[in-house]
């Protein structure tokens, strides 16, 4: 098998920790694959692999092993990664809580924002985009307006109130820079996630009626996965599941 290379030298395709990688991957998969046959899907989901916290090497060493699509929730370590691994064939999805100031830099490298929430947001990558489209040619930024599930309007995991995903909806879809892709959610702590992601489908074919190519739907984490899928999840963010406990941060 052959090594994968990085800017710190090498990472051997058949080190202990791709080994690792390599099991855990293939049960994700498996569960994903299990849980949209017993949804009665024909398409299952898009798996997200969270990275957040652990190294670009690892990074490498997932999409060694076929992984596509990667997501950080923040922007230091996540601009510093797609730098350093520009050469390969990632997308890359901003799943976190997002400053508006930081849509300059977010614009650079991410494929997608999935935690929309607020319009001066939306205006904010609408305009970094659109500069970066002048100067590179990028792609419309696909984003997925976040929705506040918790029944306390307070709630700490984020997002907009599911009266106002319309608003932001439109405004989104104003802005040529930007492509509307669908909404996202996290289920409640403590909550059941069945009910949860009933609620985000509801709110997702209102979101349709609307505004009929808003299909995705970006819901389900490690522990939740299987809940996700029954209600129509498109993409999956999975994180400790594939890369194990998360390291120690300073």
């Amino acid at each position: 098998m052959s090594d994968i290379g990085n800017n710190a030298g090498t990472v051997d395709a058949g080190d202990t920790r791709t080994h690792e990688l390599r099991g855990r991957l293939a049960r994700v998969r498996d569960r994903i694959a299990e849980a949209t046959i017993a949804a009665g899907r024909v398409e299952g989901p898009r798996l997200i692999v969270v990275t957040k916290f652990y190294p670009a090497a690892d990074v490498r060493r997932l999409a060694g092993l076929g992984v596509e699509d990667v997501g950080e929730s923040r922007d230091q370590e996540a601009s510093g990664k797609a730098a350093e691994l520009v050469e390969l064939p990632l997308r890359w999805h901003f799943i976190g809580q997002l400053q508006s100031n930081k849509a300059k830099s977010v614009a650079r490298y991410a494929h997608s924002v999935h935690s929309i929430d607020r319009p001066q947001l939306a205006d904010a990558l609408a305009k970094a985009v659109a500069l970066e489209q002048e100067q590179g040619g990028r792609s419309p930024l696909e984003c997925f307006v976040q929705v506040n599930l918790d029944d306390d309007a307070d709630g700490h995991r984020g997002g907009a109130l599911p009266s106002d995903v319309g608003m932001l909806a439109d405004k989104i879809e104003s802005a040529a820079s930007l492509h509307l892709a669908g909404v996202m959610a996290v289920a409640p702590l403590g909550g059941d996630p069945d009910a949860a992601f009933e609620k985000l489908a509801g709110i997702a074919a209102q979101l349709r009626a609307s505004h009929p190519h808003a299909t995705g739907i970006s819901a389900g984490m490690s522990q939740d996965l299987e809940a996700a899928v029954r209600f129509g999840a498109t993409h999956l963010r999975i994180g400790s599941d594939i890369l194990g406990s998360r390291p120690a941060v300073g």
